[in-house]
């Protein structure tokens, strides 16, 4: 009986076996057909994206250059965006840079996609690679990289008209707009970098070592493969952490809904049905405006004539009511004695 319960508890080795190998080819395959990889043995699912040699744009490049093709790149990343099960990307950068608008394209939708993605440059990140490197939410950078930072170049026939000036230095603020919003480096500090004449012999520009691209703030920290895939765990956590709140909280929402005060609740009946088929409804009474005060210098009535005369110093309509009554006491007592003299003599 013991010998049954040990057989049957799980699957037999060679199963497993046979399914390591078929993950294994799985992987082979993909880094063969695509540079990328899926991990699946780790804390997470994550995948692999590599960015080596040159990136190819519209036009096909020698067959003895290594290249990043762009038309590869991009339906990974739209499948790594819809794919559940992959819960954040990694990207590895060894570019001498390439194409503008193919490397701007890829490194748009890197900054657009919504799971944690972290960025490594080794070897080097030059030219496009810059904002390839910069667009994951955070970048690391090995200390013997290094990153070169130039002005815009184009090869082939090339018009000596100012529209074509005008033209590279629209294409130019692009990237320095790209890179500004996704890193720590200002727009006036990255120009003086790739316009920088005292550094490069036959070029214009500046060459950045790992230490000297974290200083001035064009990535984010220096650190290796470890380090970037701690960083990657770290930012799925939080991710998940925050999807748990969001839907505890929507659940709660739902079950139980918040309760309304009983006046809210009987304006939106009273607001259902206009007020003239409401048999509750009675009509306000208008306000009666209140008596406003009479300062100096308004005119008023008189105490004993219907005179308009001028107030002196400052009195109220209750002051001068009470004066009336003083005035018609006084007149009554003075008329009353009045009468008696006159029936006296």
């Amino acid at each position: 009986m013991r010998d049954k319960h040990i057989k049957n508890s799980g699957p037999p080795i060679e199963d497993e076996e046979l399914e390591m190998l078929d993950i294994q080819n799985e992987q082979a395959e993909q880094i063969i057909q695509s540079g990328a990889v899926t991990t699946t043995k780790g804390k997470h699912i994550i995948h692999c994206l590599t960015i080596v040699g040159q990136v190819e744009g519209h036009y096909i490049l020698p067959p003895q250059n290594k290249t990043t093709k762009y038309e590869h790149v991009i339906p990974q990343l739209v499948a790594i965006q819809e794919n559940p099960d992959i819960e954040g990307l990694i990207i590895i950068l060894n570019t001498v840079g390439g194409d503008v608008e193919a490397g701007l394209a890829i490194a748009e939708l890197v900054s657009g996609m919504n799971r944690p993605t972290v960025s490594l440059v080794l070897g080097g990140g030059h030219s496009i690679g810059v904002p390839l490197a910069v667009s994951a939410k955070r970048s690391f950078i090995v200390p013997s990289a290094t990153m070169t930072i130039h002005p815009v170049r184009m090869n082939g026939i090339v018009l000596g008209v100012p529209q074509t000036l005008s033209y590279f230095d629209k294409m130019q603020e692009r990237i320095v707009h790209f890179v500004t919003e996704n890193s720590g480096i200002g727009a006036d500090k990255f120009r003086s970098l790739m316009m920088n004449t005292g550094e490069l012999v036959m070029d214009v520009g500046t060459v950045l070592d790992g230490e000297a691209a974290v200083k001035c703030g064009l990535i984010d920290e220096l650190g290796g493969l470890s380090d970037a895939i701690t960083c990657l765990y770290r930012m799925i956590d939080k991710d998940k952490a925050r999807k748990k709140r969001e839907s505890e909280r929507k659940n709660m929402q739902t079950r139980h809904p918040r309760r309304r005060h009983p006046a809210e609740r009987h304006r939106s009946r009273r607001a259902a049905r206009p007020i003239e088929a409401d048999p509750m409804h009675t009509p306000r009474p208008p306000r009666t405006p209140a008596p406003q005060p009479i300062y100096y210098g308004q005119l008023t009535a008189g105490p004993a004539t219907g005179r308009e005369r001028q107030n002196s110093p400052p009195q109220l309509e209750y002051n001068n009511s009470v004066n009336q009554v003083q005035h018609n006491r006084r007149h009554n007592y003075n008329k009353a004695w009045r009468r008696k003299d006159e029936r006296k003599w």
